[in-house]
């Protein structure tokens, strides 16, 4: 899994008038917790870019007055009106222990179904998993070129594939599934009459 350098710096002190002059000055108050202590610390704005606006999901190395922490992204706050990043958690990751952490689904292949006019539906974009930090995968990858009209991926052909990750999400969900549209249908019945 890819992982993403944020540099940040110690608040010397912890409220909201301390957290409003961070944010005018274009820095993000920020908490890691998970550790021995928690450390209120602030980044820069500019720093979020890359980790907030992708589908991706990365963890997050934090070095915070010279010191390096492995954590990952637990939870961000948006103003509401003007959607600027008021407050980021994170949470510290002991490389020992496994975490549980939301993957992106990617499909790969190219489903039967679809060519016979079906509609391809990915009902889950991103599936919660737990392993160690050194077993994340980038993305959990569903290959749909034997899907047909009405059938479907589940979760629980996705765990035979992958026996090191134990996938959280209930067994019975489909995953990717092609439907009939209505074009499909009619052809069809079209068919059946001849």
């Amino acid at each position: 899994m890819k992982s993403i350098f944020v540099s940040g710096s110690p608040r010397e002190s912890v409220g909201k008038k301390d957290a409003k002059a961070l944010r005018v000055k274009g820095l993000v108050p920020c908490v890691l917790y998970g550790g021995d202590e928690q450390i209120h610390f602030f980044a820069n704005e500019k720093d979020f870019k890359p980790l907030l606006f992708t589908p991706e999901t990365h963890t997050v190395e934090l070095e915070i007055s010279g010191k390096k922490y492995n954590a990952i992204l637990q939870d961000v706050q948006y103003h509401a009106i003007n959607d600027r990043l008021l407050h980021v958690d994170f949470l510290h990751v002991d490389e020992s222990k496994p975490l549980v952490i939301a993957i992106p689904v990617t499909v790969s292949g190219i489903a039967p179904g679809v060519r016979e006019g079906g509609k391809l539906i990915i009902k889950v974009r991103k599936m919660k998993i737990r392993a160690l930090l050194s077993q994340l995968p980038d993305n959990i990858n569903v290959d749909i070129s034997k899907l047909e009209i009405g059938q479907s991926v589940k979760v629980e052909q996705l765990q035979a594939l992958h026996p090191d990750l134990a996938l959280l999400d209930a067994p019975n969900v489909a995953v990717v599934s092609v439907t009939a549209t209505r074009a499909s249908r009619q052809a069809a019945q079209d068919e059946g009459k001849k």
